[in-house]
């Protein structure tokens, strides 16, 4: 990821060049239409797009789902980086291991009902409640 050859300031607006730096692989496809992109690449163009307008709280549903192995860590990668610059983000997600590398709070939803929330690290030390609710 190209974050870390360049020092924005975590306040600077979103532009083209910053999610160029962000997602290089676009970059090098900015001529391609989205249709033409694969799916891993065409994630990161739609969180690109809502990057750019500089949203306060960035809204991701399934943001990895049926990406290949290496896409989705590229992605996670981005996630962390956004959230130690302060975007907020709101994330529904099932790959628990990545969302509490990241995750300040957990919401476990069933039947339309929140039937836990807390911390990553009380996700993790409740093995009967991941069992239950998450499968692992």
């Amino acid at each position: 990821m190209a974050t870390a050859a360049r020092h924005w300031s975590s306040n600077a607006p979103w532009t083209l060049e910053r999610v160029y730096d962000l997602f290089p692989t676009l970059a090098t496809r900015q001529h391609h239409l989205g249709a033409q992109l694969s799916g891993g690449e065409q994630q990161m163009l739609a969180i690109g797009r809502a990057l750019m307008t500089n949203p306060r709280l960035l809204i991701l549903d399934e943001a990895t789902e049926g990406l290949a192995p290496l896409v989705r860590e590229e992605i996670w990668r981005v996630l962390v980086y956004l959230k130690n610059t302060g975007q907020s983000i709101f994330l529904i997600d099932k790959h628990i291991t990545a969302l509490s590398r990241i995750a300040d709070r957990h919401y476990i939803i069933a039947k339309g009902q929140v039937v836990w929330s807390g911390t990553s690290e009380a996700l993790r030390a409740d093995a009967p409640l991941r069992q239950r609710y998450l499968g692992v």
